[in-house]
């Protein structure tokens, strides 16, 4: 990878990962009150297109309040952790589970912020 190649660029998806006393009044915020356009090839998750992106509400049964997790994109997943790792980051794999042989690993920014980051092949 050259110095002029991104390593990170941001993916489509925001997901919000909801507590359960607050899933359906937010569904229905955005739903209903807003007005966004809900995907249904994504079921039984509730996807809506937000501009460019998709956001994801997620019902989270470990949550105590409503998170926003975001997603980067990277053409080398190996070389985007050494990137990481020499900046302090600490992968946080543990806070939800991948799919076997996933190609990709989870972050939070320093100020607490989720972030799934992974290759240019996984569909997510």
């Amino acid at each position: 990878m050259t110095n002029n190649e991104r390593l990170f660029s941001g993916g489509r998806n925001i997901a919000l990962k909801i507590p359960p006393h607050e899933f359906d009044q937010t569904l229905r915020f955005y739903r209903d009150t807003l007005g966004l356009r809900q995907l249904d090839n994504h079921l039984p998750s509730h996807v809506f297109e937000f501009g460019a992106n998709l956001l994801w509400l997620d019902r989270s049964d470990t949550m105590t309040h409503t998170e926003i997790w975001l997603e980067l994109r990277t053409p080398d997943t190996n070389s985007a952790a050494a990137r990481l790792e020499i900046n302090g980051v600490a992968r946080c794999d543990t806070i939800e589970h991948l799919p076997e042989g996933f190609d990709g690993f989870w972050i939070t920014s320093p100020g607490n912020i989720v972030h799934l980051v992974h290759g240019p092949q996984q569909d997510v």
